[in-house]
């Protein structure tokens, strides 16, 4: 059997998806990207071949993604982070209509047609405060790591506002409600409700339209999903287990078989002519 591959080199984790013949996921890597892009590819790539159980001898075509695709010197398609998040969400709902992407740097939504094809996107404006990094921020800043986020605001019995449009603004907002001694799930609560106030914002300013579906690293917090829901007052689609965060990867990896599919059909005809 052959593979292709979707690589997504984001600007704090890279992520690698193989795709295997008849479209399916066979395997997933994700690796801190640090500086070396391209050695961060590398790592995600062999995670996701040892996770498939398969060689790189068996990759037939890979695609990158992300805001380092360009680095990627072993790439044999390169396709922009909307275009693979799209075809990554309608792997898992087909009928999705607008996608929210949630990343530790930045946040996107998009509007797609009924065939897949972004209508409309916006982008978070360049502070922190509307990115999953916000709240890793805060939940350090409590004494939390990143991983007891989620457990900590179960614990949550009212959420303190966070009104802050700026992360400056809003850190203020925290350090003052610890001094005036609101418990670290409450705080931490009130900082996933300011994040998806700001994330509604942004799907309404693309004409949002149901099925919603959720991606990126925060969406792994039962809690944050939950309180999107409520703010909308519809479902909303999420992938399962930890796959919220390689849509991106996944989508690059389907392009680059649906590319393949189409080189092998135009090298047959050419035969046949």
């Amino acid at each position: 059997m052959n593979y292709t591959v979707g690589i997504d080199v984001g600007s704090t984790y890279t992520k690698a998806a193989v795709i295997d013949e008849n479209g399916g996921l066979s395997g997933i890597g994700m690796v801190p990207t640090g500086f070396r892009l391209a050695e961060a590819a590398e790592r995600a790539l062999a995670e996701a071949l040892d996770a498939a159980g398969t060689h790189k001898g068996r990759v037939v075509y890979l695609a990158c993604t992300g805001y380092g695709r360009h680095q990627v010197p072993f790439r044999d398609l390169q396709v922009t982070d909307l275009t693979a998040q799209a075809w990554g969400t309608r792997f898992f709902f087909p009928y999705t209509r607008t996608v929210l992407d949630v990343g530790g740097q930045t946040m996107k939504a998009m509007r797609l047609d009924g065939k897949g094809r972004v209508q409309s996107f916006r982008l978070n404006d360049k502070c922190a405060a509307g990115t999953g990094a916000f709240l890793e921020k805060t939940a350090r800043y409590l004494g939390y790591s990143i991983e007891e986020i989620g457990p900590l605001v179960e614990f949550s019995k009212e959420p303190v506002p966070i009104s802050g449009v700026c992360a400056v603004f809003a850190e203020s907002e925290v350090i003052n409600h610890v001094s005036n001694g609101a418990q670290p799930a409450d705080i931490m609560h009130g900082a996933m409700e300011s994040l998806i106030e700001r994330s509604v914002r942004l799907m309404k300013r693309v004409q949002m339209e149901p099925q919603f579906t959720l991606v990126g690293g925060i969406m792994r917090f039962p809690t944050m999903v939950r309180v999107m829901r409520e703010q909308l007052g519809d479902e909303v689609n999420v992938p399962p287990d930890t796959l919220a965060q390689f849509t991106g990867a996944i989508g690059a990896g389907v392009l680059a078989r649906r590319r393949l599919d189409k080189l092998e059909a135009e090298e047959r005809e050419a035969v046949g002519a």
